[in-house]
């Protein structure tokens, strides 16, 4: 049976308390379509490619990670956007979005989920963003880890050739974990007693800050890091509303 696509996105907007966040994005519905929904399509960044292949599966309601509105609004409608809006218009499909309050969440999130995948225990708050944590720092079992089979494990969960510096102790016990574009986080990671970070998209200063701070640096990729929060957000919404799910992948090496 279709469900209430207001009802939907009332209850993630419950289960992410995204009314906690400062974020850089409208967290929520971004662009209306059908009032029902019997397909979500859960997919991490908005753009056409995306658009077009939920269109394909049927789907009348799509959220999304990283949305189509960000800063302080649209100030016009290029080619680009309207093709994009378009798209969804003409399918009928609603848009949401929800950033930083995915990734901060503690069983849904991007990065509770990749230092769990990674045998992360005993997972602790990390990285403050105005006034609230969206990352975790997390106790990885025994004596550690080494560094490469740190690596190699999240070259496996990824599926994709991340960046490792080797600049920290001979064995990794404090992982801490902020997806996307977490290197700014390095002095705390420090500060915090990890012996490694791990985060999506680095900089090219993060290189020299990781050496100086003696902190393995590990990025695995700003997408490939968060595919799993939608993904998991996505799936927790159709087991509470009986709905179809799919998760639509379009990588990005970035």
């Amino acid at each position: 049976m279709p469900a209430a696509v207001a009802e939907v996105l009332e209850e993630a907007e419950r289960i992410l308390q995204t009314e906690r966040f400062q974020d850089y994005c409208l967290n929520g519905l971004q662009v209306p379509g059908a009032a029902e929904v019997s397909t979500l399509a859960s997919g991490v960044s908005a753009q056409l490619e995306l658009f077009e292949r939920a269109v394909e599966a049927g789907a009348q309601l799509l959220i999304v990670h990283h949305g189509i509105f960000w800063g302080g609004g649209v100030a016009h409608i290029d080619a680009m956007l309207k093709r994009r809006l378009q798209t969804l218009f003409d399918a009928d499909i609603a848009l949401a979005a929800y950033h930083l309050p995915l990734d901060a969440h503690p069983e849904l999130g991007n990065n509770a989920l990749l230092a769990r995948a990674l045998g992360g225990e005993a997972l602790e708050p990390f990285a403050l963003h105005h006034g609230e944590t969206i990352g975790f720092l997390a106790t990885l079992p025994g004596e550690g880890t080494e560094p490469a089979a740190l690596c190699q494990q999240v070259r496996s969960l990824t599926a994709r050739e991340p960046l490792c510096f080797d600049f920290g102790p001979a064995r990794v016990s404090r992982l801490a974990v902020v997806s996307g574009a977490g290197a700014d986080y390095i002095e705390e990671a420090l500060a915090a007693g990890a012996d490694a970070l791990l985060t999506g998209e680095v900089p090219e200063r993060a290189m020299a800050q990781a050496r100086e701070a003696g902190l393995h640096l590990i990025a695995a990729g700003h997408y490939a890091t968060e595919t799993f929060g939608i993904r998991r957000l996505g799936e927790r919404l159709a087991e509470l509303f009986g709905l179809d799910h799919v998760f639509l992948d379009v990588p990005n090496p970035l």
